[in-house]
């Protein structure tokens, strides 16, 4: 299958509630309006918001709804993230449901916005998960796309498209739709980067394409963002470049550089910026 459809859903939702009677009626409705969408991105922390007080062990009630969810709609559904308890540790975990209601990837967000996401665990591993028939999809969250090493993982992992959630409330959204559409670019790859609207979040859900070009930007309100992605487009783009121009997947896979920050060494240019703490008053 060359084209495949997904869509974004940048839903305005509480920050004091249990919001999934709301997500679960916006699925509901974007399947029957759309009934060729195949796969639906909701936003990071979209069920409950930025309040680790929710947190609970996986598997749990909240993820069983998905997954009887993802069954009801018939689609692919990414529940945007949950905060997870293992242990003493506190994760901002997204999962991805199949069709059927099964788990196909639980991803544990690498970058917490720290020093402001406070008590939150660090995640190690990227993740990937593939729609038979269809590719080869990763999953990034929010302020991971800050560091360009999240999603060049993902597209040596084969990641052809990102499903990005993200809650951003913050004046640096222009900022972060200039990285979602460096890093398709970069990656050649689709870019989903999709937000909440207000009062969670300031909106502004962009995808864009394996050449960074913009395929949809959303205003600040309530949207469902469909669209298809073309995987053959995307393959051609890879092989031969976009508009015949560079191929960085080729030329990263072919110059072998150790970089010295991966190998465990330290900085001193970055160990004299201090701690990772909130900004002092002068």
């Amino acid at each position: 299958m060359s084209v495949f459809t997904i869509a974004g859903l940048q839903l305005s939702l509480s920050a004091s509630e249990d919001n999934f009677s709301t997500i679960k009626n916006q699925v509901l409705a974007t399947k029957r309006r759309y009934p060729n969408v195949a796969m639906i991105l909701l936003p990071e922390l979209a069920t409950f918001g930025p309040a680790p007080r929710f947190a609970a062990d996986f598997p749990n009630q909240t993820d069983d709804n998905f997954q009887q969810l993802a069954r009801e709609a018939g689609v692919w559904l990414c529940n945007g993230s949950l905060f997870e308890r293992d242990g003493d540790h506190i994760y901002n975990t997204s999962s991805v449901y199949t069709p059927e209601g099964e788990v196909a990837c639980r991803y544990r967000k690498i970058y917490p916005f720290l020093p402001y996401e406070e008590g939150i665990s660090a995640g190690h591993e990227p993740q990937t998960f593939t729609v038979p028939g269809v590719g080869v999809f990763g999953i990034s969250i929010c302020y991971d796309m800050w560091f360009p090493e999240t999603t060049r993982a993902l597209a040596w992992q084969g990641a052809e498209v990102i499903l990005h959630p993200t809650l951003t409330n913050t004046i640096d959204r222009d900022t972060e739709l200039a990285i979602a559409r460096a890093s398709a670019a970069t990656n050649q790859c689709y870019m989903l980067d999709i937000n909440s609207a207000s009062p969670l979040g300031v909106g502004r859900s962009i995808i864009a394409g394996p050449g960074g070009e913009v395929i949809h930007q959303a205003g600040g309100n309530q949207e469902a963002i469909v669209i298809d992605i073309d995987l053959d487009y995307l393959r051609r783009v890879r092989e031969q470049g976009w508009h015949s121009l560079g191929q960085p997947l080729k030329s990263f896979r072919d110059t072998r550089v150790t970089f010295s920050q991966y190998q465990g060494q330290r900085s001193a240019a970055l160990d004299a910026l201090g701690p990772l703490s909130k900004p002092k008053s002068n």
